[in-house]
């Protein structure tokens, strides 16, 4: 069954974009902040966000290939529906990284060139940053010791290459991964089993790149933001936070999905399934914020507790904020077999659990973007959301529509049409 991406839908989508676009022109128009450093900061949260939904989605996609899982193959296409958004997600995250290399915004304070040099000729924009003290050179006063001890990561070459690398591989393992589901569809017999084989060791190569680039691009694109602080964890961290975001979309998507008449094959089991997932990955990402968080204040070294200080200073209402609606409202709501069999319930805890994981990356964004600036979520923060998610949505949906909802010739169909718990 072919799905069919309704008018009401398609409103839905455009209204929610137009209405973003609308009020993010609001914000900036209030937005006082130096080279309009708040429009950008926001524009790295919500684009980060939306892409690491896509990503959740294409990992989660990877490691039931990788594993031979046969519950999940009824909801192959969702999954490709969401990590579809990768194909163009990757823009405002670039423009956003070419607006700091070409200091049109400070949020990488590391890319200021002249962080890493002891030694100044000249003034103003007409300097020569030396690192040596040379005839006519004075110290430079922008000079950071720190910054200077990292330069050979935090470079703006470097962090390219590696942005590239990162960007290109999810790209093409998303688009491969979508062709060979599709080509599956058309064979059988021993050329289905061989393209079987091709996708099993493909989806390990994925996950051994994705083990690596998913904590790296963590620290280039969010933690570097903060660029004294430094977390062993942080990948982790920010990993969990993706994921669980691609799984509550899975669901709220499944659920839509069923409510249109569509996936009749998917039962209270595949359902029930899904929310054991938000609920198990709801207490990875708890433990692992609370494992970050307790070491480093334990220990109380100063360099690493700065980030923490700021946040539990200027804004514990977003810090305590997002680990009770991601941490509390999980463990009390969809503890029990019922709330994850119920429909209704679950989008409603969904819907809560995906806005403070946004919030979580509100909190890594904007206090080291922005300082003493961010006073709290605001017209412009808001409306950029909503109108990335009209984005999302529609790129989603658009999505489902150009192939059946249901594979056909997948050897684990029969078992995932029966699967019961």
């Amino acid at each position: 069954m072919n799905f069919t991406l309704s008018k009401r839908a398609r409103g839905i989508s455009f209204g929610l974009i137009v209405l973003g676009i609308a009020a993010t022109v609001v914000g900036i128009l209030g937005d006082h902040t130096d080279h309009h450093q708040h429009t950008w900061a926001a524009l790295l949260v919500n684009g980060f966000f939306f892409f690491g939904i896509g990503l959740g989605a294409l990992f989660f996609f990877a490691l039931q290939n990788a594993t031979e899982t046969a519950w999940s193959v009824l909801l192959k296409r969702v999954f490709e529906g969401l990590f579809s958004y990768l194909k163009w997600g990757w823009i405002p995250l670039v423009l956003v990284f070419i607006g700091g290399s070409l200091h049109m915004n400070h949020i990488y304070h590391w890319m200021d060139h002249s962080l890493y040099h002891a030694y100044m000729v000249g003034e103003g924009h007409e300097a020569q940053y030396v690192d040596e003290a040379v005839q006519g050179a004075v110290a430079n006063p922008n000079y950071d010791s720190i910054m200077a001890g990292k330069k050979a990561f935090l470079n703006i070459p470097f962090f390219w290459i590696r942005t590239i690398a990162y960007l290109a591989t999810f790209v093409f393992f998303a688009g491969w991964f979508r062709k060979q589901s599709l080509q599956m569809d058309k064979e059988t017999g021993d050329s289905l089993v061989k393209r079987m084989l091709l996708n099993y060791k493909r989806s390990a190569l994925f996950l051994v790149f994705f083990a690596v680039f998913s904590s790296i691009l963590s620290w280039d694109w969010i933690m570097s933001i903060d660029a004294h602080w430094f977390s062993t964890l942080f990948g982790w961290y920010t990993f969990s936070g993706m994921w669980v975001s691609a799984m509550i979309s899975a669901v709220i998507l499944v659920l839509y999905l069923k409510r249109k008449g569509y996936l009749p094959q998917v039962s209270n089991s595949h359902i029930h399934d899904l929310g054991k997932w938000v609920f198990a990955i709801s207490f990875l990402w708890s433990y692992l914020y609370f494992s970050q968080f307790m070491l480093i204040w334990y220990s109380n070294i100063p360099e690493e507790v700065t980030y923490f200080q700021d946040r539990i200073n200027n804004h514990p209402w977003l810090m305590w904020g997002t680990f009770f609606i991601n941490f509390a409202v999980p463990m009390v709501l969809l503890m029990s077999r019922d709330a994850k069999r119920n429909p209704r319930f679950l989008i409603f805890v969904g819907s809560l659990i995906f806005f403070g994981h946004w919030m979580d990356v509100m909190m890594m964004v904007m206090p080291g973007s922005l300082g003493h600036h961010f006073h709290g979520i605001g017209l412009l923060d808001v409306g950029m959301f909503l109108g990335f998610l009209g984005l999302f949505m529609y790129t989603v949906l658009n999505t489902l529509t150009k192939a059946p909802l249901l594979v056909v010739n997948h050897p684990y169909l029969d078992e995932s049409v029966h699967h019961q718990i």
